[in-house]
Order: structure tokens, then sequence, then C-alpha cells
């Protein structure tokens, strides 16, 4: 996602990593809902700010053979890098489409991504609207899913990968100038798509307003969606069968939280090892147990995007969070990655 009012404001900012000593961020605090958030993560549990200055930063993926995370700046068209070692710096400019961004598009870089095949990463590209994989040696680009029903993709969101190398994305239209009364939107839904290992697209959603961030449970026999709708600012599960979907069901509802008090809405989101939910939404990161019980938040003050696990034991949850990167080390790890299919290049649906 996302909507955001400052872009002018954050053409003035300068990107910055934090300082060693001065990284921690006053305002973030865990809140503990329940007794089982003991286990994931520690209440007292330093969050530090490992950089700041992007626009509104999305997406993050941590990339082991290299031991860095890469994250999306959308409004900002590019992708940025962060280490331990070398600290934050752009990786890639720009990040969406294949040269200058059009007017046409309001978040023209890219958003959601996710681990690759060897070497690559995927991501959902607004300014390609379609789902690429990205070279990390080249920075050079596969398509490998532009249109359906022989209608361009809206601007692809976030994806997840799931063990049969299947590909799910989901498709709004925040990307486009005018969002869904954008005259570039073509599809007639804001939809959640599967790409199949064979190159086939399937629409297996089409009825949610603002369908956002993707996660898969660790068996991946359930699938979730956020909604980024204020009026219903949800996050929706359905038991997975192969290509489609069956007994969809609300997991949670965030809808009365939504307010300057708390900002941000459902949006990315990622599973533990255990199929705990760390999912974005209305006051930070919030942690929901498999069942549906709320087990705790992760505040920060500001509205969080996304987040992912990773560092070097695969504790560490890193979250985008507005115009910054952050880190919160965890008890807990993130399930293992999953490799997509080896699909070619061109329209694929």
């Amino acid at each position: 996602m996302k909507s955001r009012h400052f872009l002018a404001a954050a053409l003035l900012l300068t990107l910055t990593a934090a300082a060693p000593g001065n990284d921690m961020i006053p305002s973030a605090q865990i809140v503990r809902s329940a007794p089982a958030l003991d286990a994931l993560i520690d209440a007292n549990a330093p969050i530090r700010k490992l950089g700041e200055g992007m626009t509104w930063s999305e997406g993050p993926v941590w990339v082991a053979d290299g031991q860095y995370v890469l994250f999306s700046d959308v409004p900002g068209n590019r992708i940025h890098k962060w280490s331990e070692a070398g600290g934050l710096s752009v990786f890639m400019d720009p990040s969406g489409g294949n040269g200058p961004a059009s007017p046409a598009f309001r978040e023209p870089g890219t958003n959601g991504l996710k681990p690759g095949r060897p070497g690559e990463i995927i991501a959902a590209d607004h300014g390609s609207r379609a789902v690429v994989a990205i070279d990390l040696a080249t920075k050079t680009k596969r398509l490998l899913a532009t249109h359906f029903k022989g209608k361009k993709f809206n601007s692809p969101n976030d994806v997840v990968v799931a063990a049969d190398g299947a590909i799910w994305f989901t498709d709004p239209p925040y990307g486009l100038e005018g969002i869904n009364d954008s005259p570039l939107k073509e599809q007639p839904v804001n939809g959640v798509y599967r790409l199949a290992p064979d190159g086939k697209i399937t629409l297996v959603e089409g009825g949610l307003s603002f369908p956002n961030g993707l996660a898969l449970s660790p068996d991946g026999k359930t699938l979730y969606v956020a909604v980024s709708d204020p009026k219903r600012a949800i996050i929706m599960a359905y038991d997975v069968h192969g290509a489609t979907l069956s007994r969809p069901r609300l997991f949670a509802d965030m809808t009365s939280l939504v307010g300057e008090k708390m900002p941000g809405l459902p949006d990315g989101m990622t599973v533990d090892a255990k199929g705990n939910l760390f999912a974005t939404g209305p006051g930070g990161v919030h942690i929901i147990a498999p069942s549906g019980t709320q087990l705790g938040r992760i505040s920060l003050g500001k509205a969080a995007a996304n987040c992912t696990f990773g560092g070097p034991d695969g504790r560490t949850l890193f979250i985008t969070a507005s115009d910054m990167l952050v880190a919160v080390p965890t008890k807990t790890r993130g399930t293992p990655a999953h490799q997509p299919a080896a699909f070619s290049q061109g329209e694929r649906g």
C-alpha cells in the first residue's frame, strides 16, 4: 500500500542510518495482551531504528546469502539496502517499471518483496503493473505476471511464495493516480491471484475492497489476506486447496482501532514457525495466535507497513514503518523461505 499525504515534505528528507547508541525509539513499546506473548518476544526488547528518510517504506525481505535486508520506498521509487556492516544505502533506483515514472502513477516503485530463486527476489512492481523477479547482481527484471484475461493488472502490491512454487499476490490500485478512479485501471476487481508453476494465473478472491498484505501458515493450508480499508480494516483467512480457496472467515477485525491515536491499517504481515501472525495494523505490529487470540502489539508511534523475520539466527523482526526501517529481537523465527518456480519471461495469464 499506501495512500500517503506527505510526498512533498518527503523531498526534504535525507536518507540517514541511525548511529549506534542513538538508535532506540523512545516512544516505541511492546504492549502485552496475553501471557503467551512472553514465549515470542521480551516485553523489554530493544526496538532499534536502523535508518530513516524514506517516503513510505515497505516490503522488507531478508537476503540470507548476503546477510542484508532489502526494502521498498514505494512513492520514492527505490529499493534500499541495510546490513549491520554496511548500514543503509540505495540498492536500486528506480525500482518500479523500466524507466522514468509516469505521472499516471502515484506510487511507482516496488512494494512487497520476497526471496526468489538463488540470486533473485520476487517483487510486486507498481511501475511495471506486474509481479517480477529481480536479479540481485545485475538488477535486471524478469516479468512473471503482467495480465489476466488480456487486461493489465492494476498495481500488484504484495506477494508470498508457497511450498509448491506458486506465487500468490494481491492487486489493489494503490499505485495508480486516482486509485479506483484511475483511467488506467483495467481489472474490474481488486483481486487476489495465484500464479501457478506452469504459468497459469487464477483469480482466487475478487470480493475484497482493498486486499493488501499476504501470508501463508507454516503448513501452507491457510492464506491470510489483509484488507486496508478504513471502513472495514480486517484480516481474512482462507483454507487453501491447490489453486482454490474455501471457507473464507474473519480472522481479525481492527476497524474499531482505526484513528489518529492508532496510525496505520492492516497491511503487510509474516508468520513465525509456530503459525503466529505478525500483522501490521492500527497502532503497529499486532501479534496474533493461530486461534485468532491477540497476544500483543509492537507500538512504534508511526504507521507500520510490513515486516519479515531475518538476521543471522532468523530471530530479528524487521519492520518498515512510515519513513523508517526498524528491528526488534524476538524469541521466535520465521518460516523457511520457499523457492518459486522457474517461470519464463513474458505475459502470463
